[in-house]
């Protein structure tokens, strides 16, 4: 009796499994203005922004400022398929357009009182850059 049922018990197993997967997936969950990391929260605040060299730099070849990273920050649309979680914490990845329709990501990564901004990168557009 036990052979006659083992396919379906092995199918609904097989879809259980699949659906914890998919629930349980990084970038699953939907994050709007606010979302918990844990004992840190990821908000939009433009007040304590931090800007690493290497984004700095980037941010030059592309042409792309201050304010407009600010905009992206405060407007920009995440990218749930791109939240990365590191030994450091996550990153979010906020995409938009720029003031001169640059379409760009640019990687937000949220440390206790601040906002480091990580990388702008251009979606639309190769750019020759240095940066190391």
């Amino acid at each position: 009796m036990v052979k006659k049922y083992f396919p379906f018990i092995a199918l609904l197993a097989a879809v259980l499994l699949f659906a914890w997967v998919k629930q349980n997936q990084r970038g699953s969950g939907r994050v709007e203005n606010t979302h918990e990391t844990g004992t840190l929260e990821f908000n939009r605040n433009i007040n304590h922004l931090v800007f690493s060299k290497h984004a700095r730099c980037r941010m030059d070849c592309r042409h792309i400022d201050d304010q407009e990273v600010k905009d992206i920050l405060q407007n920009g649309e995440i990218n749930h398929n791109k939240i990365e979680h590191n030994g450091k914490g996550p990153t979010y990845p906020i995409e938009g357009f720029t003031k001169d329709h640059q379409h760009v990501r640019i990687v937000f990564a949220p440390h206790e009182s601040e906002t480091v901004v990580v990388t702008v990168i251009d979606l639309d557009r190769e750019w020759q850059c240095n940066c190391n």
